[in-house]
Order: C-alpha cells, then sequence, then structure tokens
C-alpha cells in the first residue's frame, strides 16, 4: 500500500498558486490587491490554515484578480480585435493609454504592459476605433502623403518642432537594436490639418522646385522657440 501523503504544513508562492488554481500572475495580482493575505511565515510562506481559508473563498479571489494578465500591446490588440469584432492595432492600444483609457501597469524588456482587467472588460468601440485611427504611425513619406504636400513641405513643419514624431521605428538600413525613423501619429497630423494659420491650399499648389509657403512658417516658429527660451529640462541641466 502507498503510505498516505503528508499534508503541507507551510507553502511558498508557487506551491499556494498550485493550492489554490491560480495562475502564478493571478496570485501576485490577488496579493498586490489585497485579496490574498501576506505571508504569515517566515521566508515567505503561508500557513496551510491560510492557505486553506483562502480556498474557501476562492470564487471571489479568482473573479477579482481575473482571466487575462497584464500585457504588451500586440496581445492587447489581439484580445481588443476578438472582442470587439474590428481590427484593433498596438498602436491603437498606445493611443487608448495615451488618452488614459487603458492603465499601463508596468514593462516587460522596455515594452509596456496593459492592465488585463480593463482589458477584460473595455467595450467602448467607438473609444477604439478612434484610438486605432488617431494612433497610427506613418513615416515621413506617408505623413507627407496624407497631408497631401511634399516632403520638403513636411521638413518646414518637423526641423522646427511643429511637428513632432511620436517615437522612432527601427528602418530596414538601420543599425541592429538602434530606432531611427521618426514615426507620426495621425492624429497628429489631422490637427496639424486643422490649423487656420497654415494655407494649405497654397502649400498643395505650390509647383517642383519651388520654395514652400512653409518656409516661413517654420522661421516663425523658430524664433517663437527662441524667445520662448531652452526647455526647463535643459535649464536644469545647465545649472548643475
Amino acid at each position: 500500500m502507498t503510505a498516505p501523503r503528508k499534508a503541507r504544513r507551510d507553502y511558498g508562492p508557487v506551491q499556494l498558486a498550485d493550492h489554490l488554481g491560480l495562475a502564478r500572475w493571478q496570485l501576485d495580482r490577488a496579493l498586490a490587491g489585497g485579496l490574498l493575505p501576506g505571508p504569515d511565515r517566515p521566508r515567505r510562506r503561508w500557513s496551510a490554515a491560510v492557505a486553506d481559508t483562502a480556498l474557501a473563498g476562492i470564487g471571489a479571489i479568482r473573479a477579482a484578480a481575473g482571466t487575462i494578465p497584464d500585457v504588451g500591446a500586440v496581445r492587447a490588440a489581439e484580445i481588443l480585435s476578438g472582442r470587439l469584432g474590428f481590427a484593433m492595432t498596438a498602436d491603437g492600444i498606445e493611443e487608448l493609454a495615451r488618452r488614459g483609457l487603458l492603465p499601463v501597469t508596468g514593462s516587460c524588456k522596455d515594452h509596456a504592459l496593459y492592465d488585463g482587467r480593463a482589458l477584460e472588460t473595455f467595450t467602448d468601440h467607438v473609444a477604439a476605433a478612434s484610438a486605432a485611427w488617431a494612433g497610427q504611425l506613418r513615416t515621413a513619406g506617408q505623413a507627407a502623403a496624407y497631408l497631401k504636400i511634399r516632403r520638403s513641405d513636411l521638413a518646414h513643419l518637423t526641423r522646427p518642432g511643429v511637428l513632432r514624431p511620436a517615437r522612432h521605428g527601427r528602418g530596414p538600413s538601420g543599425r541592429r537594436g538602434q530606432a531611427s525613423v521618426p514615426l507620426y501619429r495621425t492624429g497628429d497630423l489631422d490637427a496639424l490639418a486643422a490649423r487656420p494659420d497654415i494655407d494649405w491650399a497654397a502649400v498643395r499648389a505650390t509647383p517642383p522646385r519651388h520654395r514652400s509657403p512653409l518656409a516661413a512658417a517654420g522661421q516663425a516658429e523658430n524664433i517663437l522657440a527662441a524667445l520662448a527660451g531652452p526647455p526647463p529640462s535643459a535649464r536644469r541641466g545647465r545649472r548643475r
């Protein structure tokens, strides 16, 4: 006969997760949210009494911990695409976070992680569709084409910072691991196109090899930036 299994007197994190039928990330989330008590034994261990009490209320703990872990933008986009019925993008996920509609909970290998519980309950089709459009990133060439202007026109907006890249991506000829290609948000391009102080009709009507009407706008922005002085971070750096 096989000897009866000896009952555990205490549990480490891995054993406790197994005992409760939770994934490790669910256990961590339950602990962080106060759904489970912290260790009551040395070396970060839980007594059998605490573990069994938690097991008795595991339904409420599991419901509060959720079923989706905190994930990166690509996985988050897959989750929302399946729920909302249209192709959500990683750029759209970043835009939802930028608008305060999807919390960032941390990072993994320099990539943001998004709240799994928020993803689990997210149902706002309009907000998601708007974010997917506004958050779409475009290269300089794509941005110029979107605005229906020349690349040289766009340069008059990017050099003085009238239009700033949302982030940089890796180009096909760039160095390995180096993000050097500026990428521009569609939302920023839409805001730029709505500026009443820019005569877009005149810009678009300018023939090739002619001076862009945006050259004057770029010069004006440079002058305003110089009058405003360096950004606070630069001033603090000089004082040090």
